[in-house]
């Protein structure tokens, strides 16, 4: 079996090569190539492992024709083009947590030197000016911080401050009450927090909703003699309007490790009394380094060799446990999905996915990703799992997941329905075995079947002699019956027929087929 192969395209921890290696992955580490030269290799890559100095565009991942997995050794993907890797079926993880606590720590260090005045007082001491008075700073202790932001960072910054006998004040739409009780903070709207806080410190990623969350308008509305720590993302602060807060007196500091534009190398906020900024060294110590290296070796070879999925931005969390124990469910999934999709002829606006008796325990994001990339592969060889939620979404498909914990006739069973404009139309299966995915009722009709390889599916009036009479017709053309698979909803009434046959089925024999007497509908399936 070819060992996956993995690109380290930027400077990161040796030790990530080792683990690569480890793990079963073969691994080049290849560092300072321009896009052009980096465009030209990736295309012999399973995995390209990454920093903040790779751009993967569009032209990169047109080229890399074997990708599939881009692992970003540290937190920011600003530098990855999510949707372009999610419509070629790209996994992009990250490493969220790698660097939590140096960059909580860095956000706690900035506020000590905004209290103090700390890089000011440290150069006039070091220019022989002993300036013991000039400076009056302020105790933490007792103050508010207001937390914009109280995820895996925030929270550890939260718990930095309980301990120095601060008050925190959480602004999050995700944040729980049950959750802020537990991290002994006061949950508040982002009105409330700007005028409580005395320092106000930022920990959420830059999107359309928290760009500019500090805007000129906000800022106004903080308390005067704010103090503000950014050490998140750039453009989460109006650099304009904390500049004029600063000149007017209304912000007594800010602390910035991030800009709008980096590097940044020229900013009218250089200069300005009080402020104070580093050049995004939030994530920059010895310890973080090794770790987002290491964890973003071991989430990528993972992946690569075993399946799970961890940190992934685009695709639903897989644990190299749960991987084993969901594979059959994803592969009776994604065969009902297929079958849906090969039967369906109609425009589909909805397809709904239910989970019942066993399966309901169990992740249901993966077991949806495999549906969709099984009714969505009719129309593009390219889709799996990654992408298939992508092109859904694309394509206006609206997904419904149902999950029903207790178990009807099956231990497990996996329903795909889909709305289409003859009616809503689904198929069932369920798992022999725990490992043996077998379809158990199609369209209403009950029918037992295994969905492999090459199949004929046909739709006819159950009457005598209909069985004969296909048989003889695939004999007669040389077509060897491998399984035989029939249901039906009443005594002469509406029939079905599931053949698994060796070898292709011409368009002329499901033309013949179709000329039977009592014959409705007539396919040919694959899987």
């Amino acid at each position: 079996m070819t060992k996956p192969k993995v690109l380290i395209s930027d400077k990161m921890d040796p030790n990530a090569a080792r683990i690569f290696e480890e793990m079963g992955c073969d691994v080049d580490v290849i560092t300072g190539e321009n896009p052009e030269q980096q465009i030209a290799r990736i295309g012999e890559y399973d995995g390209l492992a990454i920093r903040s100095s790779t751009k993967v565009t569009k032209e990169m991942l047109a080229a890399a024709k074997n990708l599939k997995v881009i692992g970003r050794a540290g937190i920011g993907v600003d530098n990855v083009d999510i949707p372009a890797a999610s419509a070629q079926g790209v996994v992009v993880m990250n490493t969220p947590f790698g660097n939590s606590i140096t960059t909580a720590e860095h956000a706690i260090a900035l506020m000590f030197a905004l209290a103090r005045q700390l890089p000011e007082a440290n150069a006039q001491t070091q220019q022989g000016l002993w300036p013991k008075n000039g400076f009056m700073g302020v105790e933490v202790t007792g103050k508010t911080l207001g937390l914009i932001g109280a995820g895996n960072i925030g929270s550890i910054v939260a718990s930095r401050a309980l301990g120095l006998r601060m008050k925190v004040v959480a602004f999050d739409p995700f944040l729980t009450p049950e959750r802020a009780v537990e991290m002994g903070v006061e949950k508040a709207d982002l009105e409330t927090l700007l005028a409580k806080a005395d320092f106000i410190t930022l920990h959420t990623p830059l999107t359309d909703q928290t760009r500019n969350i500090l805007s000129a308008e906000n800022l106004a509305k903080t308390k005067k003699g704010v103090r503000i720590i950014n050490c998140a993302r750039g453009g989460l602060v109006d650099e304009a309007a904390l500049k004029a807060g600063l000149d007017s007196g209304h912000i007594a500091g800010a602390a910035l490790d991030v800009f709008q534009t980096e590097p940044a190398k020229d900013s009218p906020l250089f200069g300005t009394p009080n402020f104070i900024c580093t050049p995004h060294l939030g994530a920059s110590t010895t310890e973080a380094q090794v770790n987002v290296a290491l964890q973003v070796a071991e989430q990528m070879a993972d992946y690569l060799v075993n399946g799970g999925v961890t940190n992934a931005l685009n695709m639903p969390s897989l644990s190299a446990e749960e991987a084993p124990k969901l594979k059959p469910y994803m592969k009776l999934a994604e065969v009902l999905g297929s079958m849906v999709g090969q039967l369906t002829v109609d425009s589909v606006p909805r397809i709904s996915i239910h989970v019942e008796g066993a399966a309901a325990e169990l992740n249901q994001k993966p077991i949806t990703a495999a549906v969709l990339a099984g009714f969505l592969r009719v129309q593009s060889a390219t889709v799996n799992m990654v992408n298939a939620p992508f092109l859904a979404k694309e394509r206006g498909l609206e997904v419904r997941e149902v999950k029903t914990e207790r178990e009807g006739d099956y231990h497990t069973l996996i329903r795909v329905s889909v709305k289409t404009e003859a009616g809503e139309r689904s198929v069932a299966g369920t798992l022999f075995n725990n490992v043996e995915p077998r379809l158990v009722e199609m369209f209403g009709i009950k029918v037992e079947a295994e969905l492999d390889g090459s199949m004929l599916y046909i739709v006819n009036e159950d009457a005598p002699g209909f069985i004969g009479r296909i048989g003889t017709l695939l004999g007669e053309n040389a077509i060897n019956i491998g399984t035989f698979n029939l249901g039906r909803r009443a005594a002469g009434g509406e029939a079905v027929l599931l053949l698994s046959v060796d070898g292709d089925l011409s368009a002329g024999l499901l033309e013949q087929a179709r000329a039977l007497p009592g014959v409705k509908t007539v396919k040919a399936l694959t899987f």
